[in-house]
């Protein structure tokens, strides 16, 4: 064959190379993107779930060290009088009952599923919590607030909507917004002390922190999270909250936003052995 031949026919070869590598990438442009499979409970249509959505990515929880036991002390060490942690969280806001004691909060409620059977555990126990709760679920479902302050829980304003983004608005629609959450709690139960507000996914700013201070209220962090707003299930729950809590720990946890049947069986299993190592109390609320 001769030399002319043989270039010809490699010419044709890497010609017809380029073509078919061509013909591959079109066709795989021209598949359909397979979608994402996501993670987590999916959206009930008939419920807000508030607790699902992820925390602040600036705040996400309570400062560093905050919830961790230190190494020369256990969950169950004797009461020493002093509380979790003397430090502040972000802005200021509360991360320790201020003693020994501890204290559990619920937020997101009411939840006309939920709520009632966190409040059934509470009683059968005889401990004292604090409910977070949203504004629209106040207005949706009366009965439940005043069943919370009728068994003896503290209440904390935790927006109208659970609205994360909520201290990035403007001083006035952040009154506004905590104003009309108090509103609906006091229709509700008139005679209730709103003494604490909890800004949805911990994103604090100076400015919500500063109004809700100008209408009275604390602003009320924690130190203890076992994202059960995530859905891991009760063991985990339950694993989290005995290994982090010590003394002065404020714990959070949701009796609303989601599937919160885990949160109860942990809730199950975490009040008899809470009690055996702790005090626990409602946030006070400065009413006698």
């Amino acid at each position: 064959m001769s030399a002319s031949t043989l270039r010809a026919a490699g010419m044709v070869t890497v010609v017809v190379a380029a073509l078919l590598g061509s013909a591959f990438a079109l066709g795989r442009s021209l598949m359909p993107e397979q979608p994402h499979r996501g993670s987590g409970v999916a959206a009930s249509v008939h419920a807000p779930h508030y607790g699902d959505q992820p925390p602040s990515t600036e705040f996400p929880g309570p400062p560093a060290g905050h919830g961790e036991p230190s190494p020369d002390a256990s969950p169950s060490a004797p009461d020493n009088g002093r509380r979790a942690d003397d430090s502040e969280g972000p802005y200021g806001a509360e991360v320790s009952t201020g003693s020994a004691r501890i204290a559990l909060t619920f937020d997101d409620g009411p939840d006309p599923q939920w709520t009632p059977q966190v409040l059934a555990l509470l009683k059968e126990y005889g401990v004292h919590a604090t409910f977070c709760v949203v504004g629209e679920n106040a207005e949706a479902h009366p009965d439940l607030v005043r069943s919370i302050v009728a068994d003896g829980h503290s209440l904390c304003n935790h927006s109208w909507n659970h609205d994360i983004t909520l201290g990035e608005r403007s001083p006035q629609a952040i009154r506004n917004d905590l104003m009309r959450t108090n509103d609906a709690i006091l229709a509700a139960a008139p005679d209730a002390r709103i003494a604490y507000f909890r800004q949805p996914g911990g994103a604090w700013t100076y400015p919500v922190v500063s109004v809700c201070e100008e209408l009275g209220m604390t602003p009320l962090h924690w130190a203890v999270d076992p994202t059960d707003w995530q859905v891991p299930g009760a063991d985990k729950i339950t694993e989290t909250v005995l290994t982090q809590t010590r003394p002065g720990s404020i714990v959070l946890m949701h009796d609303a936003g989601g599937d919160r049947s885990g949160t109860v069986e942990a809730l199950q299993r975490l009040l008899p052995e809470l009690l055996h190592r702790f005090q626990l109390e409602a946030l006070p609320t400065g009413t006698t």
